[in-house]
């Protein structure tokens, strides 16, 4: 099977498991969207779930999408991308200059650079922020007990777009309650985006309320190092 070939009936498989879980949901697949994650990918696969008609993508690094994705850009301009992995303050005029979608705000410097080059270009895309809701101290993402400072701080000091939260469960957790929490939380402040869920807990995400869902695997293949 070619590349074009696999790729494109794996997103089709995918976005049937979507539509699906929707449908068991009681929601519009159409309310849902599917970010394929081409962090660490090769270009080829890449541009066959373009060829396949995928235009939202996301990457984790900005240097590695600021080389990967220009001269896609340049043909499509109908491409969204999200960043879904750290976002360090040094790098945010790269990724503001670059990403349709900032989804991993999680702390008030990140803000508050965020703010200053949105200021400076005029340039404001999305922004979500990142929950860690298992509480891991090795991972990104605010607190849930600190998330109410870090939004006022976000939406009225600051003036940031924020939309929406995003979480990354712990691995070995079963998903549902975190997704739930997060779920909550968005709630409180009137968020109507949840980026939640991955290859391996997407239909689970969706049941409780996911609006993105993040998938790499399922779609490209295991990743290449």
């Amino acid at each position: 099977m070619t590349i074009d070939a696999q790729v494109a009936d794996n997103l089709a498989a995918v976005t049937a498991r979507i539509e699906r879980a929707a449908r068991e949901a009681g929601r519009d697949p159409a309310a849902i969207g599917l970010v394929a994650v081409s962090k660490v990918q090769p270009a080829e696969r890449v541009a066959a779930a373009l060829r396949a008609g995928h235009r939202l993508f996301g990457e984790n690094r900005v240097q590695e999408a600021q080389s990967r994705w220009p001269p896609f850009l340049e043909q499509d301009p109908d491409i969204r991308l999200h960043l879904i992995g750290p976002l360090q303050t040094n790098k945010v005029k790269d990724a503001l200059a670059l990403f349709d979608v900032i989804e991993t705000l999680d702390r008030p410097r990140l803000a508050t650079a965020l703010a200053r080059e949105m200021d400076r270009t005029g340039r404001r895309p999305d922004c979500l922020i990142e929950v860690n809701t298992g509480e891991e101290p090795q991972k990104a993402g605010v607190l849930p007990a600190d998330l109410d400072g870090l939004y006022k701080l976000a939406v009225e000091e600051c003036g940031l777009p924020v939309r929406g939260l995003m979480a990354i469960p712990p691995f070995d957790d079963q998903p549902a309650p975190h997704f739930a929490l997060l779920a909550k939380l968005a709630g409180r402040y009137g968020l109507p985006v949840l980026s939640m869920g991955m290859s391996a807990d997407f239909e689970t995400a969706i049941h409780q309320g996911a609006t993105l869902v993040r998938v790499g695997t399922a779609i490209f293949g295991e990743r290449r190092t």
